[in-house]
């Protein structure tokens, strides 16, 4: 019994000290630290969208080595256990879509893994989006693909030759 509540008492005090660290990590420089994660992860899907608007299939590649990159680093916060798990797999499939992207320089088929990319980007940017910039959710009408822009303005990166600026905006963050 006595053991039972050596263990107990380490247990509960393991825990106040993690309640401890983790308020002391809260800092002015750790919260600038991730708001910065976040607009490079932010900046790095806008080049990547960027890059199907040239049609420039090796910018792609890079704008989708620069992604992975960002989001390896990113960690999620102040999320519950099942939340943090689907955010994890979210994060780990678009890494894989990322990698999709530079295993090919077909642009058509950038095209389409980027497709899916964006849809799963839009799912977790609410977490990615840096506090002070507006997102917004734009898809094609004709294919009802989407990707976020950090603009109004319609630039399709599926179509940019024949239908630059067929699409409209369906959400914003």
């Amino acid at each position: 019994m006595k053991n039972l509540l050596v263990i107990i008492f380490v247990f509960f005090s393991f825990l106040a000290q993690a309640q401890l660290t983790s308020k002391e990590e809260v800092t002015p420089e750790l919260v600038a630290k991730r708001e910065a994660e976040k607009k490079e992860i932010t900046k790095s899907y806008l080049a990547l969208k960027n890059s199907f608007l040239t049609s420039d299939s090796l910018a792609v590649v890079k704008n989708a080595e620069a992604l992975k990159s960002s989001l390896k680093n990113f960690k999620f916060k102040k999320l519950s256990l099942e939340n943090m798990n689907a955010a994890t797999t979210s994060r780990r499939e678009i890494i894989e879509l990322a990698t999709a992207l530079t295993a090919t320089k077909n642009i058509n088929k950038q095209r389409k893994i980027f497709e899916t990319l964006s849809v799963k980007y839009w799912d977790q940017v609410s977490k990615f989006k840096p506090a002070d910039e507006t997102l917004y959710l734009q898809v094609c009408p004709m294919t009802g693909a989407v990707w976020t822009s950090d603009s109004k303005e319609i630039k399709n990166p599926y179509y940019p030759k024949n239908m630059l600026t067929c699409g409209e905006v369906k959400a914003s963050l």
